[in-house]
């Protein structure tokens, strides 16, 4: 019978070095938390150092704390409930809310771990610098990706389409050149349309950024593959895990970019965010909205209709 990754965790503490053993305990005891840290927060922990964690998870028959990881990232999303993963229908409301919300921060740091930095380096540089940037997604999901990273990049100055429509998906690949960038984005990776929609672009000489799991159609034909893999969703195919994923990495690549595009980048959004105030857009206090430069309750006012205007 295969061992699970917890239990070979617990075969191999007994015999492991008193430094080793203090990894192997935490692991055992709190499998959530090691998902969630890094390595020097798991070597404080365990009062024992990184290269002695490299030995540790390497004793387990991983290359490093990240494959690590995943294993058993994927290992708990095995128990829990059809409701959740990690949650059992038991469960109290507390325990409910805290085994969410530590799956969704683990979620969230692993993004750190899986991301190649020469490769999201290629891939800011080349956004900034494209004359223009095409967005695909494949599903709800997606498409609300694509839109929201659209607006983004537009807001830094940059030109953008976000395309929803399969057939307005090709028609724009055929329209790009070279210099150009597609960012397409697709938890599953697999879709034809959009696969299809990838290669027309690819054809007029523009680069591909793709946002999916390694392994996939999507990531095969990516210059610059942003992968990530999350454990499966109890209820939906692409669920919570995958959605804040993909936002972490869109709030990456828009900070990135602004960064490459520099002053007239920041310059923009000054502008953009003093013109939204003046407008009453974006405001917290909710102002009366005027295009004309003047308020409501002021041309009330003028013309005696206002609060406290005097009338006979």
């Amino acid at each position: 019978m295969t061992l699970t990754l917890l239990q070979r965790v617990a075969e191999i503490r007994g015999s492991a070095p008193a430094t080793r053993r203090a990894i192997l305990d935490l692991m055992l005891e709190d499998p959530d938390r090691v998902l969630e840290e890094s390595f020097d927060s798991l070597a404080e922990r365990s009062r024992s150092s990184v290269p002695t964690i490299m030995r540790t998870v390497r004793d387990l028959g991983f290359a490093g704390l990240r494959e690590f990881k995943l294993a058993l990232a994927q290992e708990l999303a095995v128990g829990g409930s059809p409701l959740h993963r990690r949650v059992s229908i038991e469960d109290a409301a507390t325990d409910v809310v805290g085994k969410i919300a530590r799956s969704a921060a683990a979620s969230v740091s692993g993004v750190r771990s899986q991301l190649d930095m020469d490769v999201l380096d290629g891939a800011v540089g080349a956004i900034a610098a494209a004359p223009h940037i095409d967005l695909y997604g494949a599903g709800a999901t997606s498409w609300f990706m694509t839109g929201d990273l659209q607006a983004r990049l537009f807001r830094l100055g940059l030109s953008a389409n976000a395309w929803a429509d399969y057939h307005l998906q090709q028609v724009a690949g055929a329209a790009q050149r070279p210099g150009g960038v597609v960012i397409a984005i697709s938890h599953v990776g697999g879709m034809p349309s959009l696969l299809d929609a990838v290669d027309i672009a690819r054809a007029q000489g523009a680069k591909v950024v793709a946002l999916t799991r390694p392994g996939t159609a999507l990531a095969a034909k990516a210059d610059y593959l942003l992968g990530l893999t999350v454990p499966d969703d109890a209820v939906m195919h692409v669920g919570i895990d995958a959605y804040l994923t993909h936002l972490t990495v869109i709030e990456i690549l828009t900070v990135l970019v602004a960064q490459r595009l520099g002053d007239p980048a920041m310059q923009r959004l000054q502008r953009a965010r003093d013109a939204f105030q003046r407008h009453g857009i974006d405001a917290t206090t909710h102002p009366l909205q005027s295009w004309d430069g003047g308020g409501i309750g002021e041309d009330k006012a003028a013309n005696g209709t206002g609060n406290g205007s005097a009338t006979s």
